[in-house]
This record gives C-alpha cells, structure tokens and sequence, in this order.
C-alpha cells in the first residue's frame, strides 16, 4: 500500500508551513537552519504534531463507531489536548487520563496551560498520580472500562498517538510534504532534526523519508530521559509503518539515530541548555519553544552545528512540534 492508499481526515491548514531561522543560522556560524511549524498548522486548539497524527485515526474512529475519545498522558500533555480539540470539532466525548508524569514544582500544574484548554472543551478529566511512562496504563484500561459500563463506545487513542498501527502516517505524510517543499524551494535538507519521547513523529519521518530513496539523518533528541526505550519504539514504529506504506526491503540501523545528552536526569524538566536554547531562540527569532520537548531538540541542534556533528554545508529542518501552552505550568521560569 502507498500512503494515498490509507484514509485521512484532514485537520490542518495544509501543509505546515516553512522558513529561514536567519538570525539563528548566523549566531551559529555554521549550518543553515529552517524551521518546520507543526506548532500553526492547525485551527484546533493551537496545532501541534498530534493534530496531524491523529488525521489518519478519525476515519478509523468514525468507522468504528466509536462515539468517545479515551487517552491518556502528564498534567501538561499536548496530546491530550489536541485529542480533546480533535473530539470536540467531530461532536464526540473525550476522556484523559492526566498522569504526574513531571515532577515540577508549580502549584497550578493541574489547572493551567494545556489542561485548562482540555476542561475548556469540554473533556473529562481524570488526574492520576502515576508518574511517567509511555507504555499502556491500567489507568487508561479502566478509563476505557468505564465508558462502556456507561453505556459508550470507547476509542483508545495511546500516549502521543504513537504505540497505534496508523500512528506513523501522519509524520510519513509530513516528510511527503519536505519534498514538495524542496521542490519549491530549491533546497535539500540533508538534516532533520526532532525531538523523540514517544516515537511515532521521528518514526513516521524515517519511513517516510525511506520511500523517498534519497540520503539524508533525521537525528531525534531524545527528551524522555529514558534513551534506550525510546530508541526501542523509534525503531519498531519506524519498521512498521515502513511495513505498512510497503516499502521494500528493511530499514536500517543507522536509519534510526536517537541522541541523548539535552534530556536532563528526568522527563519534563528543563536544564541549563534547555532554557539557553529557549531564550536563544526567543531572542533571536521571535519563535516560542517549551521547556519539555523544543528546548531540549534546540539545545541538542545549537550543539551539534556548533560542534561540527552537523557540518557547515548543511541544509537542516529542526521540526516545531508546538507545545507552547505548557510554558504556563512553568511560572517559576524567565523571571527577568
């Protein structure tokens, strides 16, 4: 199957538009930077990657008959906002699982930001103090449980839309998009670079960027601090949905390129080089990043093109994933 193959309700503005981060690609001195901007791609509640992972679950949804939403993620999750927005705009339920995943400090974690803009439209909140991880929680299961006790037909969305069998397409569609862009443009980016925790973004990029046939490191920052199971589901998304866009023969090793060393000790927490790189950007370009996936992608692309990992001659796309809202669960930061 090829990926017009697969259904898809469309949920963004079009593709996610791109430009030069000149300023940026200057203080560098090295590689030229554009930005992908997942982050306005969409009129649902402020975009965001999830926004466009999940136009390839809904006509699944619809057809299952499915008439709630059941996911699940941290106090501040983007994902599940995005699947509260995506439920609303098709008259459905929503239920979140909002787990402790971040260990943060700041009293109004659960009532700002990303969560205040969930309740705003309408979904059913559901707190949990289990802390992070990104595998199937029995929370989620008696989420689930509890729509059809009530009478519902659940659909269980996982954390980040990522550990799903359609979960990949939506980011194998956005490297179909970087080729239109390249043609338009007249520029190969031989680097992309993203951030990794739950997978389905870099994998849907690395499948996608196979059918392409054309050289090029999509490099993912690792910022779940957890860097082999990371480097685990990158790997089995990537294969599968690599499987099932039919490309023919097996993606490998050297395909598949997660990197720690911006993650810090603990998910969700920022460290010195996460809010240098937020700052630096926000100088520099007017371009807002977040303290738990952005900054830490920022801080490793500043790192590697500064150090030479990525060589001056390159052209390099860093991926806005948005999650801007959760800056708000952070008050205690950028106090001058």
């Amino acid at each position: 199957m090829s990926l017009e193959d697969f259904p898809r309700y469309p949920l963004l503005f079009g593709p996610s538009p791109v430009h030069r981060l000149d300023r940026l690609t200057a203080h560098l001195g090295g590689a030229q930077i554009w930005a992908k901007r997942e982050d306005c791609s969409s009129g649902l509640a402020y975009g965001g990657n999830k926004t466009r992972k999940l136009e390839y679950l809904v006509p699944d949804i619809v057809e299952q008959g499915a008439d709630t939403l059941v996911t699940l993620g941290g106090y501040q999750s983007n994902h599940t906002r995005q699947v509260a927005a995506v439920a609303a705009h098709l008259g459905l339920e929503a239920v979140l699982v909002q787990e402790r995943w971040v260990d943060w400090p700041d009293p109004l974690n659960d009532r700002v930001g990303n969560i205040m803009l969930s309740r705003i439209m309408g979904a059913e909140v559901r707190l949990d103090p289990a802390g992070f991880g990104i595998g199937i929680k029995s929370s989620w299961e008696q989420a689930l449980e509890d729509v059809r006790r009530r009478g519902g037909t659940p659909y269980g969305i996982p954390a980040g839309a990522s550990d799903h069998r359609l979960g990949g397409l939506g980011f194998a569609r956005w490297a179909a998009e970087v080729r239109q862009h390249e043609q338009e443009l007249g520029v190969f980016f031989d680097t992309i670079v993203v951030c990794a925790v739950t997978g389905s973004t870099q994998a849907g990029m690395i499948a996608g960027f196979a059918l392409q046939d054309r050289p090029r490191r999509v490099i993912g920052v690792d910022a779940s601090a957890e860097i082999e199971a990371t480097r685990s589901q990158v790997a089995r998304i990537a294969r599968s949905t690599a499987d099932l866009l039919g490309l023919r023969r097996d993606l490998t090793d050297d395909e598949i390129t997660v990197l720690e060393g911006w993650a810090g000790e603990r998910y969700g927490v920022p460290v010195e080089s996460t809010l240098a790189a937020i700052r630096l950007t926000g100088r520099l370009e007017g371009v807002i990043l977040d303290p738990v996936y952005e900054g830490k992608s920022m801080a490793g692309l500043v790192d590697l093109v500064t150090n030479g990992d990525i060589p001056a001659e390159s052209n390099v796309l860093y991926a806005h994933l948005g999650g801007q809202p959760a800056l708000n669960a952070y008050s205690a930061l950028f106090t001058d």
